[in-house]
């Protein structure tokens, strides 16, 4: 004798999901006199703008910089839509190279009325703690307040803003201050617990 199926209380318990509370902070420069640049590291450190739209790279730096505080926002995009976003007119990917190894990033996002969004700034985890992220954020701004210079159908840069979160790294509010970003915007939400996707699949498993 089979036994009765229950369709729908399995369906309650499955679709389940732990949510937990997220501030969101978002921060400005209005002028690029409100820029305070870091010191630039010792050491040999290159910042160089990734000018061949190339998703694969692209999306090896999203990984390999959120793959522990849990971004995960573009990894379900297709290879098309990642061409896409890589390819939109002022769209810059400035890449930190410490002695030839890819260190860490930042993504400018152009938008309307001379508005850039630094989109995602970040180290790879072995490279955090060494006074490059200061300097990374430094030329990332400058790069976003002179981007017109280099999109002569871009209006000039009026404001350049950003926004963070709790599940950030613990050093990335205090860069984006000590840079000269005001608080402009507080706002909590609900998200869903997810697991740290790490690096690539499977990277995390014991």
């Amino acid at each position: 004798m089979s036994e009765t199926p229950q369709p729908a209380a399995q369906s309650a318990e499955a679709t389940t999901q732990v949510t937990s509370e997220v501030t969101i902070w978002s921060l400005e420069q209005t002028s690029p006199a409100d820029l305070r640049p870091a010191a630039v590291p010792e050491g040999d450190l290159r910042i160089v703008r990734s000018e061949v739209v190339l998703p694969e790279f692209s999306r090896f730096l999203y990984s390999a910089v959120g793959g522990d505080i849990h971004w995960t926002d573009r990894l379900g995009m297709s290879y098309a839509q990642w061409q896409e976003a890589l390819e939109r007119p002022g769209a810059e990917t400035w890449v930190a190279y410490e002695n030839g190894t890819p260190a860490g990033y930042v993504e400018l996002d152009p938008q309307d009325d001379g508005v850039v969004e630094i989109m995602y700034f970040g180290l790879i985890p072995a490279f955090r703690g060494r006074r490059i992220g200061g300097h990374l954020l430094s030329y990332g701004v400058a790069r976003a307040w002179d981007l017109a210079e280099r999109w002569p159908d871009r209006p000039a840069t009026k404001r350049v803003w950003l926004h963070t979160c709790s599940k950030d790294g613990p050093h990335a509010m205090d860069n984006y201050l000590r840079r000269g970003f005001r608080l402009f915007d507080t706002k909590t939400e609900m998200e869903p617990d997810v697991a740290t996707p790490g690096p690539w699949p499977g990277a995390y498993a014991s």
